[in-house]
């Protein structure tokens, strides 16, 4: 098929669009979390914006090479997207649920479509952008759990509390409130969501 008449086409400009817009709303979250004290959170929604970007290039780039340049022009699309009230707790919890829809229907779906144009590598393009957004949607629901039952950094069971500047640990079931190495505040403590995924938050 050709690219420029094909629905691929327009699929990767709509996720180029959603792209940009979820790296976007990742940075102003990071900043709200620095007006919190929460380094820690600030930082980690800082590496799902560059990862957001990072999605975008890659869809951008695609569209680059499968257009003819003579013949590109400006790509119009139609789709909704989120906005909201910026509110740590709730938006942590609405992006979760938009990494999802991304991470399991949308993107999906937009693979199935270009497989069935041709287009392979947009596909595999797609089927490897939703797996992120599907860990993206767990971290993020995970750190909503958290956040609105006020255990950050409070745990039912002894966990590592790992100072992010001079590397201080302490295995305990709440995290020190400063540093007693270099007197950072407890925002600035690593949290190995990773490993915490799943496991149960600790909200009771």
């Amino acid at each position: 098929m050709n690219f420029n008449e094909s629905t691929t086409k327009t699929n990767l400009a709509r996720a180029f669009a959603a792209e940009c817009q979820d790296g976007a709303r990742y940075q102003f979250m990071s900043k709200l979390a620095i007006q919190n004290q929460q380094q820690f959170l600030s930082d980690t929604l800082k590496t799902l914006a560059k990862n957001e970007m990072s999605h975008a290039k890659v869809y951008y780039d695609l569209i680059l090479e499968h257009s003819d340049t003579d013949e590109f022009q400006n790509i119009s699309i139609e789709a909704g997207y989120p906005y909201e009230k910026s509110q740590l707790e709730t938006s942590l919890l609405e992006e979760s649920k938009n990494e999802a829809s991304e991470g399991e229907n949308i993107y999906p779906s937009f693979a199935r479509i270009a497989k069935d144009e041709g287009f392979a590598d947009v596909a595999k393009a797609f089927e490897m952008v939703s797996e992120v957004e599907r860990n993206h949607s767990r971290v993020l629901k995970y750190l909503a759990k958290l956040h609105k039952c006020n255990k950050l950094y409070k745990r039912t069971k002894p966990t590592e509390w790992k100072c992010s500047s001079c590397g201080h640990v302490e295995i305990a079931k709440e995290c020190f409130k400063t540093c007693p190495l270099c007197n950072l505040p407890q925002g600035f403590v690593i949290i190995d969501i990773e490993k915490e995924l799943g496991e149960d938050c600790c909200c009771e």
